[in-house]
């Protein structure tokens, strides 16, 4: 099982394609940590990873909740929804992950999936210049996350719990994912989250923001 705590790498699209995409079922509120907490320690949680994420930034677009585009790591980090599963846990597949400066291809590419059009005279474009481009247009809006995740599995299946900061503005988070979408349901029941709305972070970040 592939560590999502492992430092990004850059990634073509060609490659990303391959990847086999995980279903998530991702919940947000208050006082989620603790409930989980108390959970995971009854269901035999296994426990592999604690880190605080260097700020990430989020683009998010105001025509489509499909797709995640991101920099993470200093790179230019996309994956978009491919379907769902008959639970309703959300299947995202990765796309690439890209080295700035960033070809006009590929961000032509994620502008797409992003449904923002938007003018490209350049070769390529640094991170700044890209941050610019999306303040300019208000079909973008560019949000700065911070996270604190506690990684650990549940019979195989990736789960975590984080607080998150949305320019500045903290939530508690909690998720499961795999590729195994079976076993999804059964982890989400031990850790009691399985009736909470299903919500990813490009919804969380825009309820936060009030963009929805």
């Amino acid at each position: 099982m592939a560590n999502p705590y492992d430092k990004n790498q850059a990634i073509s699209a060609k490659e990303a394609s391959k990847i086999v995409p995980r279903a998530e079922f991702r919940v947000f509120g208050k006082d989620i940590i603790k409930s989980v907490q108390e959970h995971m320690w009854q269901c035999k949680a296994t426990l592999f990873a604690a880190r605080v994420m260097p700020a990430e930034t989020y683009f998010l677009s105001r025509n489509t909740n499909d797709a995640n585009v991101k920099v993470r790591d200093g790179l230019l980090d996309i994956k978009t929804k491919v379907g769902e599963t008959p639970e309703g846990y959300e299947i995202f597949q990765p796309r690439g992950k890209f080295q700035f400066p960033v070809k006009k291809e590929e961000l032509e590419e994620i502008l797409s999936h992003l449904k923002v059009s938007m003018k490209l005279d350049e070769d390529s474009y640094s991170l700044e210049e890209f941050i610019e481009m999306a303040r300019k247009t208000n079909e973008l809006s560019v949000v700065q996350v911070e996270k604190k995740r506690f990684g650990f599995s549940v019979n195989g299946v990736i789960c975590e719990y984080a607080k998150v900061w949305f320019n500045g503005a903290m939530v508690e988070t909690a998720c499961c994912e795999s590729e195994n979408y079976e076993n999804m349901k059964a982890a989400t029941t031990a850790l009691g989250i399985s009736e909470l709305p299903n919500t990813n972070y490009l919804k969380a970040a825009k309820k936060v923001l009030g963009m929805l």
